[in-house]
């Protein structure tokens, strides 16, 4: 079972919190968005091709990370599997999914981007059955790379392994 963080990189957008204009772009004119926005290298066919069943958490708003991996890579995720913005925060949300009866007696792994996410998990005891990775792509930085690798509990992800976790 694996819980991965949306990994989405948009020159446009990045760093910006201002959901009405994403969701206005999505809803009327995402095909012509969709150059703006892309998908690390990877990423889709890590997707696609994965043997495990696939949760996204998010910080950006459900139905745009659903509209995202739909109309850029070509994923299908059904919506009660992608857990964005107005869900709480990632911690609560590993909480509750790990709590679900179908993931009992599973190892789970969550694959993220921003090193603060996975110290916010490792604070929580409840969490202390998850494999942790943090991806060296996305909104990280080499000397957050270094310190993530003298922490046991994490693992750092090169993109290039990302397909062969997901296997």
């Amino acid at each position: 079972m694996c819980f991965i963080n949306c990994t989405i990189n948009s020159p446009l957008f990045k760093g910006s919190t201002q959901s009405r204009q994403r969701i206005y772009y999505v809803g009327k004119i995402l095909k012509s968005l969709c150059f703006l926005y892309r998908f690390y290298p990877g990423v889709p066919d890590a997707l696609k091709f994965a043997s495990s069943k696939l949760y996204i958490v998010t910080t950006k708003q459900s139905r745009f990370a659903d509209a995202l991996l739909k109309g850029i890579a070509g994923i299908t995720i059904p919506a009660e599997r992608i857990f964005g913005l107005g869900t709480g925060p990632k911690v609560k949300v590993l909480k509750q999914l790990q709590e679900m009866s179908e993931h009992q007696g599973l190892k789970l792994h969550f694959v993220e981007d921003r090193l603060a996410t996975l110290k916010n998990v490792i604070k929580e005891s409840e969490l202390d059955g998850w494999n942790l990775y943090l991806g060296d792509w996305g909104y990280n930085t080499q000397k957050e790379r270094e310190e993530a690798a003298v922490i046991s509990r994490i693992r750092v992800l090169e993109l290039s392994d990302f397909s062969n976790k997901l296997k």
